[in-house]
């Protein structure tokens, strides 16, 4: 099985089933195609349908777009254990990635991702403030449900899930850009970039030497 992703620095959408896949140890190969250069738009045909990435291909099947690959790794190779087991939780751990899929365009328009950008606030416009506390009102519900009960958790819905890792770019951004959370997402922000699959991203990422200067903020 293989993983096609972007430049790991700059390429949010990658990231996402990447660390599905590495934080619960699916197999893959990992190809990388460099993002913004003249052999770009040649390489994407060769194995992209929307000319964009990820891609996972497995077993000559190709599917593209990173809530499409979550949910056939969910379905074929995670046991259905990607989304909470439990009803409701799955509906809302769906609801906000479809949201996250959908929006929150202020915010990656403002605040592009780049795993090494030396870590300092910008000035933002209203918009993307209001999208910011729709992301941190998101994060303190989640999280505040999730504790509920005997058994406490540092992810979004108990055992790690699609949700968190379509929320890891988020927890990226918010981290670089020093934006301001309340102290339950600050402590689940620094499990998310604690996790041992991350930490080989960010590695990766650092070591890139290619710059795509329109992400550089």
């Amino acid at each position: 099985m293989q993983l096609v992703i972007g430049n790991k620095n700059y390429s949010s959408w990658s990231l996402r089933p990447w660390l599905l896949m590495q934080h619960l140890s699916v197999s893959f190969e990992e190809r990388k195609l460099w993002l913004f250069t003249e052999q770009m738009k040649a390489h994407m045909q060769q194995v992209s349908p929307s000319l964009k990435v990820p891609v996972l291909i497995d077993n000559g099947l190709t599917i593209w777009d990173s809530l499409a690959i979550c949910e056939y790794l969910n379905d074929q190779y995670l046991r259905g254990e990607g989304w909470p087991q439990q009803i409701a939780a799955k509906a809302q751990a769906r609801s906000i990635c479809a949201e996250m899929h959908a929006g929150f365009f202020a915010v990656r328009e403002e605040m592009p991702m780049n795993v090494r950008r030396e870590k300092a606030a910008i000035v933002l416009s209203d918009q993307a403030n209001t999208e910011i506390q729709r992301i941190i009102t998101i994060f303190s519900q989640c999280l505040d449900k999730s504790k509920e009960g005997d058994s406490a958790t540092e992810y979004l819905f108990g055992d790690f899930s699609i949700a968190d890792a379509f929320f890891m770019p988020i927890v990226i951004r918010f981290s670089i850009y020093q934006i301001q959370v309340p102290e339950n997402v600050k402590q689940y922000m620094q499990h998310m970039l604690s996790l041992p699959a991350y930490k080989i991203w960010q590695a990766d990422a650092i070591a890139e030497t290619a710059v795509i200067a329109v992400a550089e903020v």
